[in-house]
């Protein structure tokens, strides 16, 4: 590939993770203090990608205002789709914004360079496609592929048999002929899906490489999930969970306690006698009051967690207000997604952009609350509240 092009797709709400995407789609969600879509960017420009084509589509604006017509001096292009009509229908949107072959890859999963760089590397142009599979204990939830002598045999979404799939990442390198593939697969469900066009070229006999990684691959499917991807971002060393740099640019009180791994971003305050860590995530310009202890969350920008408050295991959106002598006790919980209830889940509360506590309140594990919500001193949360609402006790 001489001039390495990227279709990243961005274009999906997530709506398994509301109401934190109720305001932004999931790729602008945060994974550490950071937006998924930003490692995304940054691991592509590190693999050498040299122009960025993004697929946009719900609150599109929230990306675009963010991330502007370049990033790290690489030209950033956008392309609406409209509506969000599947994979494969997102990428032939793009297809005339790029050069074949080009990289194609999800925007709401944070991979790493090296990913990328092994499927570029094993794209050869004997092949119609190429595939970033991993090895996986479990990959069901996902896509798989088997592979034989390093030729995908079989994709599929959500493999039930017991034949030994490779993940896939999610991460493609695609010529012209992976194109006109899925410009010529049937919409199932009225969406058009990526994979079925390059299952179709497997079923023809095309030669569809799989490029089998050790690189890091994460993904967010549940609101719960935002803190396994912060842990896991931190043990792997992905981000630097050093609490005396992460804080540099942090008011930090000399009786606070800060113990790591922990991510302070720019502009926050801790106060005296507050206990801060281990695995926490601050967005800018939060602030956590005096005496307050928070472990093993991931807290937005612009919120505010009053004195004696005690945080565990929670997930905030932006500008959200816990009031002073709040306990979030942590997990697990039973949380509601919908009309499906996951059992035990280690997840203390969620609470949306814009939720004020006025303190004192208590939080049953497994909270979820909707944005705007307003929650009276003395009241007891528990199961999940819709946005806009006054809760008093």
């Amino acid at each position: 590939m001489s001039e390495r092009s990227a279709i990243v797709l961005a274009a999906g709400e997530g709506t398994r993770l509301r109401p934190l995407t109720r305001n932004r789609p999931k790729p602008m969600l945060p994974a550490a203090t950071k937006p998924i879509l930003e490692h995304v960017f940054n691991q592509l420009i590190d693999a050498g990608i040299s122009e960025l084509v993004v697929v946009v589509g719900y609150r599109r604006d929230r990306v675009q205002s963010y991330f502007g017509s370049t990033y790290r001096n690489v030209p950033i292009s956008y392309v609406l789709q409209e509506k969000q009509l599947g994979t494969g229908h997102a990428v032939l949107e793009a297809e005339s914004r790029v050069e074949k072959p080009c990289l194609v890859i999800n925007g709401d999963q944070i991979v790493t360079s090296l990913i990328v760089g092994d499927v570029l590397a094993a794209h050869d142009s004997d092949a119609v496609a190429t595939v970033a599979l991993l090895r996986r204990a479990t990959v069901q939830p996902y896509g798989g592929a088997l592979v034989d002598d390093g030729r995908v045999t079989r994709l599929t979404e959500n493999p039930q048999s017991d034949d030994e799939y490779l993940l896939n990442a999610g991460v493609y390198v695609l010529e012209s002929a992976a194109f006109d593939a899925v410009r010529a697969t049937e919409p199932r469900d009225g969406e058009r899906h990526l994979v079925d066009g390059l299952s179709a070229l497997v079923d023809d006999g095309e030669a569809v490489r799989g490029a089998v990684s050790e690189g890091l691959w994460v993904d967010a499917t549940y609101p719960w999930d935002l803190l396994d991807v912060s842990a896991e971002l931190f043990e792997t060393g992905f981000v630097n969970g050093d609490p005396e740099i992460s804080g540099r640019e942090a008011t930090i009180h000399d009786d606070a306690v800060v113990r790591g791994p922990v991510v302070i971003d720019r502009d926050c305050a801790i106060g005296p006698g507050a206990v801060v860590g281990p695995y926490v995530c601050l967005g800018e310009n939060v602030a956590v009051g005096s005496n307050a202890v928070l472990e093993r969350s991931v807290v937005d920008d612009d919120t505010t967690i009053g004195a004696n408050a005690t945080v565990i295991e929670c997930v905030t959106g932006t500008g959200v207000e816990i009031g002073p002598g709040s306990t979030i006790p942590g997990g697990p919980g039973d949380v509601r997604v919908g009309d499906t209830v996951y059992e035990d889940e280690d997840l203390g509360a969620l609470l949306a952009d814009r939720v004020v506590d006025r303190g004192g309140v208590d939080y049953v594990p497994g909270a979820l609350v909707g944005p705007e919500t307003d929650i009276q001193t003395g009241t007891t949360v528990r199961g999940t509240l819709a946005g806009g609402t006054e809760v008093r006790s």
